[in-house]
């Protein structure tokens, strides 16, 4: 009887857990579940993670999905834009389950067919928006003129609105991964390239030469107007030394002895300024004045 106390408490556990399992499901923090009863949605999805009660199949179902990010690639494809042209393009989408009742009524829980539903809805997202937009939008040699986050933005709109209401998928994101163009499309892309670079080029230059221009004008005209000023100064400056050597000749004049004594008087001052040894007659002017001689002859 002892030996048998053990497989009988093993035995207990093991029915236990199973009874547990039956009637007791886990949410994890990754994932969103819903319940069933005979077929029929049972309350709200069991969004929190923990322990929740149920019974057994086949009274109750527990569809569990995963509500992380998920992303989806549309293949490479080619699109028409407004003018024509029809490059080549690769949308990726970022995706999470946000209606669960939604999901499941819609697909079953079957994530392979919502990614199949999904892949429509991209590509009639994407055609429709590529078609309102000129091909210089996607390609320029201007960035300025290049609108991916516009028509990212464009597309991402144009998805939620058909997703979310039909499939309980929410969008969260939506890129343009890849961006090529056919053979034939690619050569009048870099000619166009080509034109535009050599149009910025010869606009460069252009502005290069006008700002040269317009600089050595200034130069010019700031150097005219220096000279212009300088000469009138000049002028000025001679008018007033002229006035004044007039005044000065004038008093001069009235004193003929004085004038000649002066004269004399700067010509031996510049004579004698440095160090110098002359060896002259004594009569000569402005030595004479050495003599007292105040009347001798001036030497012009």
């Amino acid at each position: 009887m002892k030996n048998r106390i053990p497989t009988l408490i093993i035995g207990s556990l093991l029915l236990l857990i199973f009874l547990f399992l039956l009637f007791a499901f886990q949410v994890r923090t990754t994932e969103v579940a819903v319940v069933t009863t005979f077929g029929s949605i049972s309350g709200q999805p069991r969004t929190e993670p923990g322990l929740y009660p149920r019974f057994p199949y086949p009274i109750q179902t527990v569809y569990k999905f995963d509500k992380r990010l998920q992303n989806f690639e549309r293949k490479y494809e080619q699109s028409f834009t407004r003018d024509k042209k029809s490059p080549i393009i690769s949308v990726f989408v970022a995706w999470q389950i946000e209606e669960p009742i939604v999901f499941l009524k819609r697909f079953n829980g079957d994530v392979a067919r919502a990614e199949a539903s999904l892949e429509n809805v991209v590509r009639d997202a994407k055609n429709a928006v590529i078609g309102r937009h000129d091909f210089s939008e996607l390609i320029a040699p201007n960035p300025s003129l290049v609108k991916f986050d516009e028509i990212e933005t464009e597309m991402k709109i144009m998805m939620s609105e058909t997703a979310l209401k039909t499939y309980g998928i929410k969008i969260e994101l939506v890129g343009i991964k890849q961006l090529g163009l056919p053979e034939g499309l690619t050569a009048k892309v870099f000619d166009r390239m080509k034109t535009e670079r050599e149009r910025q080029v010869k606009k460069l230059i252009a502005e290069g030469t006008s700002e040269a221009v317009r600089i050595r004008s200034d130069a010019e005209l700031k150097r005219d107007t220096t000279l212009a000023e300088a000469r009138r100064q000049a002028l000025v400056l001679r008018g007033e030394a002229e006035a004044k050597a007039t005044e000065f000749y004038k008093i001069l004049n009235q004193d003929e002895t004085l004038a000649r004594f002066l004269i004399s008087l700067n010509g031996l001052e510049a004579t004698l300024k440095d160090r110098t040894t002359l060896i002259l007659d004594e009569k000569t002017a402005p030595l004479n004045l050495l003599r007292g001689d105040i009347q001798a002859p001036v030497n012009r």
